[in-house]
């Protein structure tokens, strides 16, 4: 008799351990101010701020964190956040760096920060007013002039003007260190052009998600009230009042902080422009739309001062307006923050500005600075250099192409030839060199999650805190409650962005109330509502028309591409006519190159070539280029894209790179492989058409959309029936067959005249329909209607471009259909049946309709790009035009 074997239970699982036991155990590096514990490392208890975030986790664990670590980085993908948006045009996307934790400052922290940031700001904007004006502080030697007159952030041609509203700086973001004594230092001053706004922003829907309930109790002030604030001072100040008409300048898409322009420009309701959508003219500044010029009264500049004007600055320019410093000088637009404010971010400032506080404020700084040595005064070098091996040395001018500028060094991190190296350079060149004292940084809680089976864990991480000042009209400035946390890489002391490191989210905690204001207007007046209404500018209708144009290529080499290899491999394979016409329609369509031997001549030769570049960004314009040209042109107009359109647009080109690279390094990439992808594609491009016809507003923009998608459609088409017809392809089984399924209308041919292949059942579904979205008559159509409404055009009337589309009114089938030769030569009158003629010869009348309808695609296309983008009218007549 068989005893029964018990059941052998399986090990349990160790368990993940508490969060907040992770934070108890966790321990800032020595030397570092602890944010958990308020003091330097040591095991004291969490303070009661940090005690009361972690005890709303009590009851989750390392796997908790890890899946709400897995959600976050999911979320920044999904909403397409990125640091340097095309930084690399062939390389992958860099998403935006975001830790799970946020760094917490106590309300009795904050009131010092934002009293401190406060009484700076007004400082800075003494200073700026003074340098700008009758530069007393200059004559006087509280400032020296060769700290300011030698650096290329002060700009002479601003000397002597007021800016309109009589304000300087309107934003200015202070980078503040938390040392081991427990005090807030300022380490650096941004007042060109800061950059953060939006990503805090981001920073804060995300994490307040992750944890609603510790956001809730800790009494975290709201930011939206100060970004209205911010609005409300702009246009205040601006020379038309509240309906003023305020833009957002970007040097464009290719900027590292692109996304966070568009971002910015969605939430403040502002026009996102570029300086080729800008122009001066009578000393008023103008942006070009689709419907003419629309003044622009205030700009808030993401462009660096130097490159705002190439008539008075930098003349080699392409990112900012010429005369807009004229209409500076005139008042006639606001800019924040006034142009010439680079020079009060040298480091060297910062040991002036004790002085300059008694001085201008008759008051003692309440924040103080990093101890600060400008080496061009030579007292100031000889008291610098012994200390180098304790401080950071740091470029007077950074950025200066007339001045050495290099990246800041840690004096601790240099060995002894390199201190005597640089104290070398600093005696050689001693005004290019500022030296400043170093602090260690505060460290804050990050999370590591789980890798290779080690546990996920909390890891403590340098941090330096960047707060924004922005203007509050009347009232002066007001601090943005929170900020902007940069958080070093592990191991690290430098907190750089482009050197691998992250962000965090920031809470102000208050004991007051919370701010519950938004930024929408509760009253509104006709002309602000006409104001909200989108401007198209001409760049990004330009933008719109070529992603039409982009996403009906990459949908139509999708297709072309498919249809190749399925009858490379299919029963036709040896039809000549058929091979000719793929060769045409391949080679035409650059998915080969001119030079690679025909279907006909070589076909594996051929199919090798159409599966290489199928992943090719250069050469041939096959897939892969259409489709990264659709996702550069998309970023040009992110703003105008929903979260869904944009990722999948993502999505769709990276899938395909990385397939086909993957593919080619395994050597085998298989026709059979290459249509698996292709058909994975075309479902990406289906909901990118889907987004593009469902889900945008019928505006202008979308309009020029829609037609810059039907001008290559109909080209396509046009020419693709062409060649069918002058090949004799259109004669055969497969040839007949293929050209339905390139024209997407298998399904109803086949419902319609089953398995019919009579020329007249194919010209009436493929030319004539009206019924068939891609037939060439709905097409015509449907542009010349889309074409009017663009012009204005009253309804039932069509614009003069408009009538440059053939109008398939006029067709008729039987002439169509009719096989007449273009031209009966005496050897064809031997035997003039149909069958017996030569193809290219026949259907003149269609033939004729087709070629117009290519032409008419070009043709259209230049007079668009002329009459919306270019506004080549106005060419002359930019600045002080009558």
């Amino acid at each position: 008799m068989n005893e029964a074997v018990p059941a052998q239970t399986p090990p349990a699982e160790p368990e993940s351990p508490g969060v907040a036991a992770l934070a108890r155990a966790a321990q800032a590096s020595p030397g570092h101010f602890d944010e958990l514990r308020a003091a330097v490392t040591g095991s004291g208890k969490l303070t009661e701020v940090w005690r009361q975030f972690f005890s709303s986790l009590e009851n989750d664990t390392a796997t908790d964190m890890d899946q709400r670590a897995a959600n976050l980085a999911r979320q920044v993908r999904d909403n397409g956040i990125t640091y340097n948006v095309y930084a690399d045009e062939n390389g992958p996307q860099r998403p935006w760096s975001l830790d799970l934790f946020p760094m917490i400052v106590d309300p009795a922290s904050w009131q010092r920060i934002e009293a401190g940031v406060l009484q700076r700001m007004r400082l800075l904007e003494r200073v700026m007013a003074d340098v700008y004006g009758p530069q007393t502080l200059l004559h006087d030697g509280l400032l020296p002039p060769a700290l300011v007159h030698a650096h290329p952030g002060y700009l002479r041609a601003m000397h002597g003007v007021t800016p309109v509203g009589g304000r300087y700086l309107h934003i200015a973001a202070f980078d503040l260190a938390h040392g081991p004594d427990g005090n807030w230092w300022l380490e650096g001053q941004r007042c060109q052009a800061p950059s953060g706004l939006g990503y805090l922003l981001e920073n804060r829907l995300a994490i307040s998600a992750q944890f609603p309930q510790a956001f809730q109790n800790l009494g975290v002030q709201r930011l939206a009230g100060t970004y209205r604030a911010l609005m409300d001072s702009l246009k205040s100040m601006s020379p038309t009042g509240p309906d003023a008409h305020l833009a957002l300048l970007t040097p464009g898409p290719y900027n590292e902080t692109y996304f966070e322009h568009a971002y910015l420009a969605r939430y403040l309701g502002l026009t996102l422009v570029e300086g080729s959508d800008l122009l001066v003219r009578d000393e008023r500044l103008f942006l070009k739309t689709l419907k003419g010029l629309v003044p622009v009264h205030g700009l808030l500049k993401r462009v660096d001062d130097q490159y705002l004007d190439p008539l008075e600055l930098r003349a080699d320019s392409t990112l900012g307006v010429p005369g807009l410093l004229q209409a500076i000088r005139a008042g006639n637009v606001l800019v924040a923050n006034a142009p010439g404010s680079a020079f009060l971010e040298s480091p060297a400032l910062l040991g002036f500005l004790p002085a300059l506080s008694r001085h201008l404020l008759d008051e003692e700084l309440k924040l103080p600075a990093l101890p600060t040595w400008w080496c061009g005064e030579r007292s100031a070098m000889e008291e610098a250099l012994p200390r180098l091996a304790d401080c950071a040395i740091k470029p007077t001018y950074p950025g200066s192409l007339d001045h050495g500028s290099f990246e800041p060094i840690l004096g601790g991190k240099l060995g002894d030839r390199a201190l005597d190296e640089w104290a070398g350079r600093i005696v050689r060149q001693a005004e290019e060199h500022t030296v400043q004292g170093y602090t260690p940084l505060s460290q804050m809680p990050t999370w590591q999650a789980s890798v290779a089976g080690q546990p996920g864990r909390l890891r403590s991480r340098s941090a330096m805190l960047r707060v924004f000042v922005v203007s509050d009209g009347a009232q002066g400035w007001r601090v943005l409650p929170g900020g902007l946390a940069r958080v070093a890489s592990a191991g690290q002391e430098i907190t750089s962005m482009q050197r691998g490191g992250s962000s965090a989210d920031v809470w102000a905690l208050t004991r007051g109330t919370i701010d519950h204001a938004t930024l929408l207007a509760p009253h509104m007046t006709p002309e602000s509502l006409m104001q909200r209404k989108r401007l198209i500018t001409s760049r990004a209708a330009e933008n719109l028309f070529w992603l039409g144009r982009y996403t009906e290529r990459a949908e139509n080499a999708i297709r072309l591409a498919r249809l190749t290899l399925e009858y490379l491999h299919g029963e036709e394979q040896s039809s000549a006519p058929l091979l000719a016409w793929l060769s045409q329609m391949a080679v035409a369509n650059t998915l080969v190159l001119p030079g690679v031997p025909s279907a006909l001549q070589a076909p594996r030769v051929f199919e090798r070539s159409l599966i290489d570049n199928l992943g090719s960004s250069s050469g041939a314009t096959s897939v892969g280029y259409y489709l990264r040209a659709l996702k550069m042109v998309g970023s040009s107009v992110r703003e105008r894209l929903s979260q869904e359109h944009w990722r999948i647009i993502i999505r769709c080109e990276e899938e395909l790179f990385e397939r086909c690279a993957s593919q080619r390094q395994r050597a085998d990439f298989s026709a059979l492989q290459a249509l698996q992808i292709l058909k994975d594609t075309s479902d990406h491009m289906a909901a990118i058409t889907g987004a593009q016809t469902d889900r945008m507003t019928r505006d202008d923009g979308w309009r020029l959309l829609s037609i810059g998608r039907h001008i290559e459609r109909l080209a396509f088409l046009s020419s693709a029936l062409m060649r069918g017809i002058t090949t004799g392809s259109l004669k055969t089984d497969g040839g007949f067959d293929a050209m339905v399924e390139l024209f997407d209308s298998a399904i109803t041919f086949h419902a319609q005249f089953q398995q019919s292949r009579d020329m007249a059942a194919l010209v009436d579904l493929l030319v004539i329909d009206r019924d068939n979205p891609r037939s060439i008559s709905w097409i015509a159509h449907t542009l010349r209607g889309r074409l009017a409404r663009l012009a204005g055009s009253d309804p039932n009337r069509l614009c003069a471009l408009s009538l440059k589309v053939p109008n398939p009114g006029t067709w008729g089938l039987a002439q169509l259909c009719d096989e007449a030769p273009d031209l009966v030569t005496p050897a064809q009158t031997q035997d003039n049946t149909p069958d017996a003629m030569d193809p290219s010869l026949q259907y003149a009348l269609l033939k004729d309709v087709l070629y117009q309808c290519t032409e008419a695609s070009f043709v259209v296309s230049d007079d668009i790009s002329a009459t919306y983008f270019t506004h080549s009218g106005l060419a002359n007549q930019s600045l002080g035009a009558a």
